[in-house]
């Protein structure tokens, strides 16, 4: 895996909870070197739809090899927010290192 400072971008759409889901998208932080591999952390707001929007933050997974590089698995919730309150489930794979 690299040892350069490196990132990578990541999008998706949430889970559907209370009729409606939210897209995101944007670029993770830099590598944070853990155990023999790396994770980067992932901070986003989502779409504002029906009056709310929702930030996500959570780590990647460690580096996964592929074919000309390395990619990442993330997931988790959203914040809680809108009427009724709420949150959304998350989860993607990164794009390569950009």
């Amino acid at each position: 895996m690299p040892d350069h400072v490196h990132y990578h971008s990541f999008s998706g759409e949430t889970t559907v909870d209370v009729e409606h889901s939210h897209s995101y998208g944007g670029t993770t932080g830099p590598n944070i070197p853990r155990g023999l591999s790396h994770v980067h952390e992932i901070r986003a707001t989502t779409s504002f739809n029906v009056r709310h929007n929702h930030e996500m933050k959570a780590f990647t997974g460690p580096a996964i090899p592929v074919r000309g590089g390395h990619v990442h698995r993330y997931g988790g919730r959203t914040s809680v927010n809108g009427r009724p309150p709420h949150d959304h489930g998350f989860s993607g794979t990164t794009s390569g290192p950009v």
